[in-house]
């Protein structure tokens, strides 16, 4: 008899490591981890997708040092948490689900109150997440900043092999700390760090190495990046090329081709309705809300939704590394991911579609058609901020979670 499951449940590998289907659940800042502290509702949410049947879930947003958090609920990779990452990784992992940390830097864009300065990125001027905060302001880096946060990736590398994650994801997109680098719209140095494209390279391939040279040949290092900022002189679907090539000559296992900024241009990323309802929804601060409502509808515009909107584009990537590629973007159906797939990506990663349907890979195995009642109204992002953390208000009670 012929195996009529979907290819997306056929099991691959990522440099060494053994995965059990193609499907990966995407990181998404969960906000579960008061204080920096794991809590058993983030193992919760982690062991739901891996009872779902997913091969590896990733943790969303591991700053690699205090200074990298956003706000003062994020992880932190340091021996000071250790015996909680240990139990928030061992946790999930006995559910037959392997586990990836996102390793994240937000540079000049933080709202964490721990800092004694100003945060640090590519270049100062405004620091537009804090600004309702009284963070006003960002610096540059100076070239010892800069080894310093080389060696901060270093670390966190060495910590989150030693607790057991099974691989990691550095993150170099989405207007955070190594983007910042990357993009021209933030990086306006004068040194061997700022200018040309090779130039702004060479921190994240500072921290690429660095990160290699901890964990070695046979761990996997996943990288994400942003595929075009949609901003007139920011990156673009050209210089993501390039970056590509670069992360695949320096040694990356997977890259992960996304869209757009947290910073600038979030709806790239999603697609479908507006995030600017959920937003005023969970916003706590009246100074950003007053922004929000004044400003919003032209900061979060609604954008048309189409199933696998970023295909096209992460193509050409496809066509240009050697490297096993993940695709994200509005991959909402197995017929998606068969299509997927057989165009040469080697595994698909899954964030809105898993939240509105965490049992989806088991549902898959009965139905290789199914598809996900995500209906992409984007309001789960505005439950990052909500007490329960991340969910879909739709169709998954978060107390579940």
């Amino acid at each position: 008899m012929p195996d009529k499951r979907n290819n997306a449940l056929s099991s691959s590998s990522l440099n060494e490591l053994k995965l059990k289907n193609r499907l990966i659940k995407a990181g998404t800042f969960e906000n579960m981890s008061p204080n920096g502290i794991p809590s058993q509702g983030l193992i919760d949410f982690h062991k739901r997708f891996a009872n779902g049947g997913v091969a590896m879930t990733t943790i969303g947003y591991c700053a690699v040092e205090n200074a990298g958090r956003l706000n003062a609920n994020m992880l932190t990779m340091h021996e000071d948490f250790r015996s909680e990452i240990v139990q928030l990784v061992q946790g999930i992992k006995r559910h037959d689900c392997k586990v990836s940390g996102q390793m994240g830097h937000c540079g000049a864009f933080s709202k964490n109150h721990t800092l004694k300065r100003r945060p640090k990125g590519a270049s100062g001027g405004l620091n537009l997440l804090g600004f309702t905060e009284g963070m006003w302001f960002c610096d540059a880096m100076s070239l010892k900043d800069i080894d310093s946060m080389v060696k901060a990736y270093r670390d966190a590398a060495k910590f989150m092999k030693s607790v057991g994650f099974d691989a990691l994801e550095i993150h170099f997109g989405h207007g955070y700390g190594l983007c910042q680098f990357l993009s021209p719209l933030t990086n306006h140095r004068k040194d061997n760090y700022g200018g040309n494209l090779e130039n702004r390279l060479r921190l994240p391939l500072r921290v690429l190495a660095a990160v290699r040279a901890e964990v070695g040949d046979d761990f996997p290092i996943l990288a994400k990046i942003t595929m075009s900022e949609g901003r007139r002189g920011g990156l673009h679907y050209d210089d993501s090329i390039e970056i590509c090539k670069a992360l695949d000559a320096a040694g990356i296992d997977a890259i992960i081709p996304s869209n757009g900024t947290s910073t600038m241009n979030p709806m790239l990323m999603f697609r479908g309705d507006s995030i600017l309802p959920a937003l005023l929804r969970y916003e706590r601060n009246r100074v950003m809300r007053f922004i929000l409502r004044l400003m919003g509808k032209k900061m979060f515009p609604s954008l048309p939704f189409y199933e696998m909107y970023l295909l096209e584009q992460a193509k050409r990537i496809r066509d240009a590394v050697k490297c096993k590629l993940v695709y994200i973007g509005g991959a909402t159906s197995g017929e998606n991911f068969t299509q997927i797939l057989n165009t040469g990506f080697d595994f698909i990663q899954l964030g809105r579609t898993l939240l509105a349907d965490p049992d989806l890979p088991q549902k898959l195995a009965f139905e290789p058609r199914f598809k996900s009642r995500c209906t992409h109204c984007n309001q789960c992002v505005g439950t990052i901020e909500s007490p329960q953390g991340i969910h879909c208000p739709q169709f998954t009670d978060a107390t579940a979670l």
